[in-house]
């Protein structure tokens, strides 16, 4: 566990961090990504050439004897939901970080963009239930609060239930919000909940994953835990059909979690604990451009 000390250090290290990102990197990213509920009126001024004459005012036209046309802006606030996955297999990671480690700057990062750009945000942490439920707000001291809560936050379960996270996310959200489902996404029943949201809601997965996950190193007898079940058993990773049947084993849930996102008009971007996070969330913002 973290003193408080430490705590504070990481939070403001984190704040920094994403402050850099946001001002440096993703300014005007992030807003183009994301479309507002729409366009509300703002004013009336003068007609100018080339204005869309579909938009004049003809009784102040009429008034002033000179064509006058109504100026519209987009309705900018947004709602950004974090459904971040704390179960045990978050903890796991064989380089500089664990998963946890990653989805808390990633969490970070969305976090002070949404708080940037006067958008709301909230939190839902998830196991295999929901374990702690930040209703969305806006303001500093909030995305503060929410790094906090993505550094300390520790589950009173192992296992993971996506589908419960997402049935406590639409009952919540009471309007069509953007959703980043953040986990490494080890479980199956959540495709129908999935596409309940996805026809609703934004919503963007993130599947973060370990290098390990992917591909045993050859290294002779290995033992390997289920960080969930507990389960445990031995691995003979110098036998190249267990290297195989390992990685096929991987990718064939790497193509599940594919199709289910898919189906669901959702979108999945892939992060591995050593991978430039900051690249891929470009290019995603760019993308959505």
């Amino acid at each position: 566990m973290f003193t408080t000390a430490e705590i504070l250090k990481k939070v403001k290290d984190l704040e920094i961090t994403s402050r850099k990102l946001t001002t440096h990197m993703f300014t005007g990213e992030y807003h183009s990504a994301f479309k507002g509920r729409g366009m509300s009126f703002r004013e009336v001024r003068e007609y100018y050439a080339g204005d869309d004459i579909r938009f004049i005012d003809w009784n102040v036209s009429a008034r002033f004897s000179h064509p006058f046309t109504k100026v519209f802006e987009e309705e900018r606030e947004l709602t950004v939901m974090l459904l971040v996955d704390v179960s045990a297999s978050a903890l796991f990671g064989t380089t500089t970080q664990r998963k946890k480690d990653m989805i808390t700057e990633v969490g970070a990062v969305l976090t002070f963009s949404a708080i940037n750009n006067n958008d709301k945000v909230g939190v839902i942490f998830f196991s295999d239930k929901v374990e702690l439920y930040i209703p969305p707000k806006k303001g500093k001291q909030h995305a503060l609060y929410i790094v906090r809560q993505l550094l300390t936050s520790t589950p009173k379960r192992n296992a993971t239930n996506i589908s419960e996270a997402i049935k406590f996310f639409n009952k919540a959200a009471k309007q069509k919000s953007i959703a980043f489902i953040m986990s490494d996404f080890i479980d199956e029943d959540y495709s129908d909940d999935l596409r309940v949201i996805g026809n609703r809601h934004d919503v963007i997965g993130l599947n973060v994953y370990d290098k390990m996950d992917m591909q045993l190193p050859e290294i002779g007898m290995l033992q390997v835990q289920d960080l969930e079940t507990g389960k445990s058993k031995w691995l003979d990773t110098n036998n190249a059909m267990v290297r195989y049947n390992y990685h096929q084993h991987f990718m064939d849930q790497t193509n599940f979690c594919k199709n289910i996102f898919r189906k669901a008009g959702a979108e999945l971007l892939h992060i591995r604990t050593d991978e430039d996070y900051v690249k891929i969330l470009q290019q995603f913002f760019i993308r959505r451009k």
